[in-house]
Parts: C-alpha cells; sequence; structure tokens
C-alpha cells in the first residue's frame, strides 16, 4: 500500500473509497454514453430534428396533464 493510499485510508472508511471508486466508474460510463447520444443528435436531418421536437412537445405535453390529474387525485385523497 502507497503512503497516500494509507493516508487515504486513515482519513474515511474503505467503504467510502469503494462507493467513490463506483461513482467515477459509473460517472464515466454515463459521460461516454452522454457523448454518443450527443453526436447522435448532431447528425440529425432538419427534417428529423423537426420530428424530434415535435415529439419532445408532445411528450412535455402529456407528462404535464398527467401532473395534473395526479394532483388531482391526491387532493381527492386529501378530501
Amino acid at each position: 500500500m502507497s503512503a497516500s493510499e494509507q493516508k487515504r485510508a486513515e482519513w474515511l472508511e474503505a467503504s467510502f473509497w469503494e462507493k467513490l471508486d463506483q461513482l467515477e466508474g459509473r460517472h464515466q460510463r454515463i459521460q461516454a454514453e452522454h457523448d454518443t447520444a450527443r453526436r447522435g443528435l448532431e447528425r440529425l436531418t432538419p427534417s428529423e430534428l423537426d420530428e424530434l421536437r415535435r415529439a419532445w412537445r408532445r411528450y412535455c405535453e402529456v407528462i404535464a396533464q398527467l401532473e395534473e390529474t395526479t394532483a388531482e387525485f391526491e387532493a381527492l385523497r386529501r378530501v
């Protein structure tokens, strides 16, 4: 074990460092996925972009309606 590993182990428990290492690995994988998705979006044609925008707007509208009806259910439940 190196001096830095000994010092690192002295300050916090090993479980903390294990979780940190796992989180860093997960972050790197997700960052790579993000980069791939971004490059895919950059390759879309103008018509594909329009279609994606329309689909996204519709999705947001439906989510808003879903949240509204869920809130109404919650209000009824509290009565």
